[in-house]
């Protein structure tokens, strides 16, 4: 259990405390910014959800560069990826702040991409993350923290940026599943 394995085991700690931030009505207020009124709990969930993100990056950074790649972090760090994303984006579809189609969309591409990884290792070959399963997850972080942040601060200037944010989300998830699954066709097509 080195350090960005330690890392990414908080991020998924940190999982259950976004939960109850969120979903436990605490009554701690809210606060009003312009034409916003933003509950205390979703800034204080935004924030959790934001700093869990940010370990993503640090454990990665850490892990490359004191050559500390593990297998164990090879399985707990995606893990812990699509917990946090899939967590928060259930959170918001019961706060009624995203759509459902596009919530199911996002996280039956995780299942699917995983079950890929799984095919894949099956037959001793690992699939590591692309670039543009890199840019699917940071535009699905950018979403969801606007989304919790109540399109703060466009809001102030009456522009839907958390609604396009979800959208580029959404279409980066599809193109970079739709990749991963064109660039392993072979699994399918000569499994035994």
């Amino acid at each position: 259990m080195n350090l960005p394995n330690k890392i990414t085991v908080a991020r998924m700690m940190l999982i259950p405390l976004f939960l109850i931030v969120m979903l436990v009505p605490f009554g701690w207020g809210s606060v009003k910014i312009g034409a916003v009124t933003l509950p205390i709990s979703h800034l204080l969930g935004a924030l959790i959800f934001i700093i869990a993100s940010m370990t993503d990056w640090i454990d990665g950074y850490y892990a490359r560069k004191y050559q500390l790649v593990t297998n164990l972090g090879k399985f707990l760090d995606p893990l812990a990826d699509k917990l946090l994303v899939s967590a928060a984006l259930i959170v918001l579809v019961d706060l009624h702040y995203a759509p459902s189609w596009m919530v199911i969309v996002i996280i039956s591409r995780e299942f699917a991409v995983t079950g890929l990884r799984l095919v894949l290792a099956g037959e001793g070959e690992v699939m590591a993350a692309n670039m543009l399963g890199k840019i699917k997850t940071w535009t699905q972080i950018v979403a969801i923290s606007a989304l919790l942040l109540h399109n703060f601060p466009f809001s102030l200037l009456s522009f839907p940026f958390a609604d396009l944010a979800l959208w580029v989300a959404v279409i980066f998830t599809i193109w970079s599943g739709w990749d991963y699954f064109a660039k392993n066709k072979h699994a399918f097509l000569h499994s035994k």
